[in-house]
């Protein structure tokens, strides 16, 4: 387990929904300082954040931040973006960038990261993935968090070593700027911030934040017919 009080944490995409309410969550439980990344971050009036530009794709950017904040012990993927990118029939570009910023990016930063983890005593990342890197039918996107969800697994055996802590979560649509035109049931940012914090304490591997995550994470010992979004089944 990784305690929250007195850490120092960076939080990529950490100025908007999702990475807001985390930037938030750490402060309250007592983290001395967070990095706050964006590609065009704000300033804050809160002396403990330091806003800090960070793009995922480009990395001289992942290391440079990486020089630049030795002192970090929790760090947290929470970038990603979200395009209209069907396998078939959708634009490759679109697909590339997809997967170079929910992929390649948390993993630029684990590798830039890992160094710094191992010598502030081992620490925590991670990695937030969705439900649908289990339900199919989200087309480049889905398919992306699917292969973050393995890339993770797999970082957790390599950083055992180093004792650093490796934490993948789950979760249905967050009520965020990038699903907002999608018309479902959302969860509160802050209710995910909380299910986070609470797997990093208690030394989780995997959270599972809300029951959609929990039926397909439990559907996936069943016919991959499953597996399908229910909007898509026939």
């Amino acid at each position: 387990m990784t305690a929250i009080e007195d850490s120092v944490a960076l939080v990529t995409g950490g100025q908007r929904g999702i990475g807001k309410a985390l930037v938030e969550h750490l402060l309250a439980r007592g983290a001395r300082k967070v990095y706050a990344t964006a590609r065009e971050p704000r300033p804050s009036d809160d002396p403990r954040i330091e806003p800090v530009f960070l793009d995922v794709t480009h990395n001289h950017s992942v290391t440079d931040l990486a020089e630049q904040a030795p002192d970090v012990d929790l760090v947290i993927n929470n970038a990603g973006v979200l395009h209209p990118a069907p396998l078939l029939t959708g634009d490759l570009a679109k697909v590339f960038a997809t997967f170079d910023t929910n992929v390649y990016g948390p993993l630029r930063v684990a590798q830039a990261f890992a160094p710094v983890l191992a010598r502030n005593g081992g620490g925590a990342l991670v990695n937030i993935h969705s439900f649908l890197s289990w339900a199919a039918g989200s087309g480049a996107y889905g398919a992306s968090k699917a292969a973050l969800w393995s890339l993770t697994n797999t970082l957790r055996i390599e950083l055992a070593g180093q004792h650093t802590q490796v934490v993948g979560v789950h979760l249905g649509f967050a009520d965020t700027d990038m699903v907002a035109a999608i018309p479902t049931e959302k969860i509160a940012p802050a209710d995910v911030a909380r299910a986070v914090l609470d797997g990093v304490a208690n030394g989780e591997s995997e959270v599972l934040v809300d029951e959609v995550t929990r039926m397909f994470k439990a559907a996936l010992a069943g016919p991959v017919e499953n597996l399908t979004l229910p909007s898509l089944r026939r």
